[in-house]
Parts: C-alpha cells; structure tokens; sequence
C-alpha cells in the first residue's frame, strides 16, 4: 500500500488548500468541501483484505497535517480531515488514529487555543474523536521495523501550509502582558514610596503606558507582515508574463550557443583515430603516464585478479588438507651419520 501514499497525500493537499482558500475554520464550511469533492469514495475500490491496510494508510497521511508546523487552520482542516475518515472508513471494526505521546502536548495546546479563541467547532470535534476513543497511543509515530533495508522516503512539507515564523507574536501574548503590567505597577509604586526629594527625577525615568506601547507595536509589526505579503503577491503576479519572455529568451540564447560550439568543433581525421598510442615503460623519470596512453591490458581486470586469489587460497588450503609424511619434515642425525660415514668391516 505504500505505492499510493503520493496519491492520497495529492488529494489531502488538494482538499486542505481549498479548505485554506476560504479562511475559515468552520466545520460547516469544510463539508460543503467535502461532499462537493466526493472525499468519501477514496475508500471504494479496495479489496476485502485491503481495507484496514488502506484505512490505516489513510489516516497516517491525514494525522500528519494534524500536527506542528502546520498553521492553525490548516491543523483544524486536518483535525476535520481525520473525524471525516474515520467515521467514512469500510474496514470493520474501525481503524484508530496512530498519536504518539510526544504529540500528545501540541494537542493539548491546540485544544486550550481553540477554546481561547471560541473556536467551539474545533472543540467539539476533537472531543468527539477523544470519546469515540478514536485514537491509538503509541510511543513512536511510526512503526519500528527492525532489519529492514529499504530506506523511509520523507516527503516534503507544503509550503503553503506553513505558518509564518513571527516570534514577536509568540512571546508578547496576552498572559505576558498581564503580567507585565502587574510587575511594571507594583514597580512603580516601590520607586515613588522610596523616593527622596534628591532622588525625585529618577522617578520619571519610569516609561509611562509601557504595556500598551509594547502591544501595538507587536500589532503594528503584524500588520506589516501582511501588507508586505499582499505586496509580494502582487509583484509576483504583475512579474509573471516578464519572467516568462526572460526564461524564452534565455533558451534560445542558449541553443545559439550549443550550435556554434558544435558546428566549429573538428573531426578528427581516419589516421589519427586509428593511430595506437607507444607507451615507454622503461622511463619512470617522466612521471605517469597520461590517462589516454594506458593500456588496458597492463593491469588484470577485477573478475582476473579474484579468480587468481581463489585459485591460489584453494591450492594452499589443499595442500593443508593432505597428511604431511615423515620423512619430508626431516632427517634423523643417526640417518644422517650414516650416509655419511660407511661402517668399517673387517676383513
């Protein structure tokens, strides 16, 4: 089943990216969607004994967009995604969504969110998911397989779906500025209590609505960010037709320049292409030779060189294998004598 994961992550994309088109986070709204794209027939078409294989497949691919580092309607979307297949699914009983506890914090923090922004659709849906016991915890998002040589392809995030990094936003949030205001009030009525008349102007060295300037610069900061994407997208439309005469021009430049290279390069003549290299193999002063003059009959080929090592590591061990006779080890000293001294006989 893994030969279809492209597909099925093509039509989750497709889905989601409309879903993104409508800026909105209803769930009303994603299954006008829904029923006008037919999502639900993606489970048709699978045999018997595929059907929890595929469901399984499916709801991986769709709890993907579900999770960091999606933006929060897109996580929604995918939230939306997830309820819609799993109540849509054929195989029986049904196949639950794989959540690993390490993403079991973002879900947490994707539900106080949505409860602080009232996006009670959100709510709902995920708590339904969580009272069908939906889910299926495990300790790794996918299953560990071990002596397994294929390597895992990663396909690549959307870009699309990505939210903007804006730290600024994420830092300067609501409960910071409380509580910044808390301290920066308890501060200054420290200061004025303590204060002497020597020390009166470090007093209003205190920056007055301190808070309040901070949020609408975060603010202000914001808003820039999206006046300045409108502004890219703009230029991006108004550059389309330009980049595509650049690119045309580009081409033909370069099909010039292919034809004159090839139209003046020179044919060898029949003697020379025929004409064998010498080689000195006497001279070692000249350094090596070049790479063009080598002859490949000098070195033995991989195939010659490994049939000669186990042609000489079998004659080895052969002659291991065979029992070694005595007399081939060494000669007795009282042998040796002998031959060498005759014995004396008496006439």
């Amino acid at each position: 089943m893994d030969f279809c994961r492209k597909q099925v992550k093509t039509d989750c994309e497709l889905l989601l990216s409309r879903f993104q088109q409508t800026e909105s986070v209803r769930f009303e709204v994603f299954s006008g969607i829904w029923r006008d794209m037919s999502f639900s027939h993606i489970f048709y078409g699978t045999l018997s004994h595929e059907k929890r294989t595929f469901s399984r497949l499916v709801l991986d691919v769709a709890g993907s967009f579900f999770l960091p580092p999606f933006s929060f309607q897109i996580r929604v979307g995918g939230l939306y995604l997830l309820y819609s297949l799993y109540h849509s699914q054929t195989a029986a009983p049904s196949e639950q969504i794989r959540l690993a506890l390490k993403d079991w914090e973002d879900v947490k923090k994707f539900e106080k969110d949505a409860v602080d922004a009232q996006h009670l659709d959100a709510v709902y849906i995920l708590r339904q998911l969580m009272f069908c016991k939906a889910f299926h915890f495990t300790a790794m998002p996918t299953p560990l397989v071990y002596r397994k040589k294929r390597k895992a392809e990663r396909s690549a995030l959307c870009e699309a779906f990505m939210e903007r990094a804006s730290r600024p936003q994420e830092l300067i949030n609501v409960e910071f500025l409380e509580e910044l205001s808390n301290i920066h009030e308890l501060y200054e009525k420290l200061k004025t209590s303590v204060a002497s008349p020597a020390s009166e102007p470090s007093v209003h060295l205190i920056r007055k609505n301190l808070v309040p300037r901070l949020r609408s610069a975060v603010v202000d900061f914001y808003k820039w960010q999206h006046r300045k994407d409108s502004a890219d997208e703009d230029d991006d439309a108004g550059e389309g037709t330009s980049s595509q005469q650049e690119c045309s021009r580009r081409a033909q430049l370069l099909a010039s320049i292919k034809s004159k290279a090839y139209g003046e390069a020179a044919e060898a003549s029949k003697s020379r292409r025929h004409r064998q290299v010498e080689v000195d193999f006497t001279c070692d002063e000249s350094g090596p030779a070049p790479t063009a003059a080598r002859s490949r009959a000098s070195k033995p080929s991989l195939k010659a060189r490994t049939n000669e090592n186990v042609r000489i590591s079998g004659d080895v061990w052969k002659e291991a294998e065979e029992t070694t006779l005595i007399n081939r080890l060494a000669v007795l000293d009282s042998e040796e004598k002998r031959k060498r001294f005759k014995r004396f006989k008496w006439s």
